[in-house]
């Protein structure tokens, strides 16, 4: 539980959650007896579109027919080039009225049962009114663009970023990438000869619209170029 005032620096698992359905262009629906169904979303749009979720039936309310056990995994990639680029992997578990068709026209009703979070934390459980009751990430869905754009526009400023870091990184690095950004920070993947290590960088405040998201870069960076020492470490 979050304490009243404490400064929050980092996404809870439900927003993580989140986050992933509203982004994810693919998803893999496996449902019993059935081969696992590939779904992938090239219009821009995000793959959980092809289901609509809904509460979970009252208990000892009466069956409307036939329900199926399905379960949707997402699996969260990194857009940029860092090593090992699962970040997370999310799966949702529920019921369908029918089995599950790509060539359906209108989404398919699945009756949610709960979602699991993992990532090199562990794992974390999500029921649908938790998720329900989280404010979407506005930075989710334009996550990627903005750190690729980071990496291939201004890659020269990412090393400049670490003198943020704390503590500071051992000396050996030889490489550093944006991993993830969310409306609360930035995450780099510092890697080292055959290991790697991530630091969070936490924004001032949270973003709450897109718009915010650059000033909150700009700040950063303007932080780590007033830090009194050095950075050599990518020298």
């Amino acid at each position: 539980m979050r304490l009243p005032h404490s400064r929050v620096t980092q996404p809870t698992p439900a927003e993580r959650v989140l986050a992933i359905l509203t982004a994810a262009h693919s998803m893999t629906v496996v449902s019993d007896g059935l081969e696992p169904v590939e779904v992938h979303r090239l219009d821009g749009t995000a793959a959980i579109g092809h289901i609509h979720l809904h509460e979970p039936s009252e208990p000892g309310a009466a069956p409307s027919g036939e329900r199926i056990p399905v379960r949707l995994e997402f699996t969260d990639i990194a857009p940029t080039p860092v090593r090992e680029r699962t970040r997370a992997r999310v799966t949702v578990t529920g019921l369908l009225s029918a089995p599950y068709s790509t060539e359906a026209t209108e989404s398919t009703c699945m009756e949610f049962g709960q979602a699991v979070f993992e990532d090199h934390r562990g794992r974390s459980f999500v029921t649908l009114e938790t998720l329900q009751e989280t404010a979407p990430d506005p930075i989710a869905t334009s996550e990627a663009a903005m750190l690729t754009h980071l990496v291939d526009e201004h890659g020269e400023l990412v090393p400049l970023l670490l003198r943020l870091a704390q503590p500071q990184p051992d000396k050996g690095v030889t490489r550093v990438l944006p991993l993830a950004m969310d409306r609360y920070g930035v995450t780099l993947r510092l890697e080292y000869p055959g290991t790697h290590r991530d630091v969070r960088l936490p924004f001032a405040k949270p973003v709450a619209r897109l718009d915010q998201a650059g000033p909150q870069i700009h700040a950063l960076l303007a932080a780590a170029r007033r830090a009194s020492h050095r950075n050599q470490l990518l020298a």
